[in-house]
């Protein structure tokens, strides 16, 4: 190889040409650059807790067209990418045999819309564990970083160095998938399916206009905008999507829908900076709360779940979709997310496991944070507790449904229901059966003959009366 100058471009989740830091950097840094991007055998055996397989079909192959893709773009640009499969340690361990072969280091953030450096917390230990607290202080206080361009030509390989062979999905111990023509997500991975489905999605449909309107769709390719997937491997930068919102609201229309694809991304940030903050203990069973939950971990009942089998259709269509197309609404993942864990009280892990293998869009910090979300095991007492705090005393989650708790706890938190903290005006039999809790009262199970006639109308989309929802369109 060359002694002049040379910059290995490590790809990883940044699958992309366009607002590439790393490119940007080794394009004013280098005389020959090395793109390369790893196919991790690691990433291909079992999961931690339950050994379910890592990666799934779907997901390989939208991997496969986003590496395929972004070397297209490259040889366009007068370089070719190296691929390999050779095992590597993980980041730290690149360090440092770095380090001990004197080769420099220099690392890009870039996954996320805001910048790590420009948040408004001085360490990252500060990071509100409060969503709303988090968005507001980043709306008033931080700004998202303009693009990097894309370079009109990169710098060339070292002479001699031969381009590496992407591999087939039978070379990863995967069978390529079936295309399901009923698919909510027909499209391919790589850079330039995701420009071509943002300028779809915003320029030619004005789909993201109505897009709060119709985020919650079940059917069909432009009820949501669909980003997930390729934001998951880098393929869309975050900040292109935001700036280009920013352009459409000054030239189209600017509303609640245009606003709320950039709180979307906003709830991302969240998940990975939360991620940051609290390291491995967003993977562990007793959650952020630090909370013992008594788990079954019954595999019958899971195979049940996960093969579209609980007799539960709403749960099982979804459950299906997802078995043959690597795609789930967000609806529908909140919903068999919520199954699993509250009705079937199964470990959540198995559902995030699960949930690895077979999305296409699997992300590993929102995957965690939205599976400990619906088990009940995320921060969110705490945002209930800074502004009722007559129910300071209350641990947990469990200062959402105080009148669950036996006297004694309430005694112990010194509250007093009717007294120094009003009884609910209203409950829903099930919000008491999904905190684990048996309700207070003696009044019907929604379970009962009548179904959801007997849960208030406004409540029958929330739980497991959603699931029983006599609207046509599921």
């Amino acid at each position: 190889m060359s002694t002049s100058r040379t910059v290995i471009c490590l790809l990883r989740n940044d699958l992309r040409l366009h607002d590439n830091e790393l490119f940007h950097w080794a394009q004013r840094n280098a005389e020959k650059i090395v793109p390369l991007y790893c196919f991790d055998p690691r990433h291909y055996v079992g999961t931690h807790n339950y050994n379910l397989p890592k990666t799934g079909p779907f997901r390989l192959r939208f991997l496969l067209e986003s590496v395929r893709d972004l070397r297209d773009t490259l040889l366009a640009k007068a370089v070719c990418h190296a691929v390999t499969s050779e095992e590597l340690h993980v980041e730290k361990k690149v360090k440092e045999i770095c380090a001990q072969m004197r080769v420099k280091v220099h690392t890009c953030w870039g996954s996320t819309l805001y910048h790590r450096d420009d948040l408004p917390f001085h360490h990252m230990s500060r990071l509100p564990d409060v969503y709303t607290q988090f968005r507001k202080a980043v709306e008033t206080q931080s700004k998202v970083r303009p693009v990097f361009p894309a370079p009109e030509q990169l710098k060339p390989l070292p002479p001699g160095l031969e381009e590496g062979a992407i591999p087939m999905a039978q070379d990863l111990q995967q069978t390529e998938p079936l295309t399901d023509p009923r698919s909510a997500f027909p499209c391919s991975g790589g850079e330039s399916q995701a420009l071509a489905r943002l300028k779809h999605y915003f320029w030619d449909t004005d789909a993201v206009a109505t897009y709060k309107e119709t985020r919650n769709g079940l059917i069909g390719v432009d009820y949501s905008t669909k980003f997930a997937p390729w934001l998951a491997n880098g393929c869309i930068s975050p900040r292109y999507i935001y700036h280009q919102i920013q352009q459409y609201e000054r030239e189209r229309t600017a509303n609640q829908s245009t606003y709320w694809v950039i709180f979307e991304l906003l709830w991302r940030d969240y998940f990975k900076f939360v991620g940051v903050k609290y390291g491995n203990r967003l993977f562990q069973v007793q959650g952020l709360q630090d909370k013992s939950v008594p788990w079954k971990k019954d595999m019958k009942l899971f195979d049940a779940w996960k093969e579209g089998r609980t007799g539960v259709p709403f749960v099982d269509a979804n459950m299906r979709e997802l078995a043959m197309t690597g795609f789930m609404s967000n609806r529908g993942r909140q919903n068999v997310a919520s199954f699993l864990t509250k009705d079937l009280g199964l470990d959540w892990r198995m559902g995030a496991e699960w949930f690895e293998y077979m999305l296409i869009d699997h992300d590993v910090c929102s995957n965690s944070g939205n599976w400990l979300y619906k088990a009940g095991i995320w921060l969110y007492g705490d945002y209930v507790r800074q502004w009722i705090p007559e129910l300071q005393g209350i641990s947990g989650a469990d200062a959402h449904t105080p009148w669950t708790l036996s006297p004694a706890v309430l005694s112990h938190a010194r509250v007093s229901l009717s007294e120094t903290y009003p009884t609910p005006i209203v409950t829903a039999p099930e919000w008491s059966r999904h905190v684990n809790k048996k309700p207070s009262g003696s009044g019907p199970s929604p379970r009962g003959k009548k179904g959801p006639s007997h849960t208030p109308k406004q409540h029958r989309d929330r739980g497991i009366d959603f699931y029983f929802s006599r609207s046509k369109n599921l």
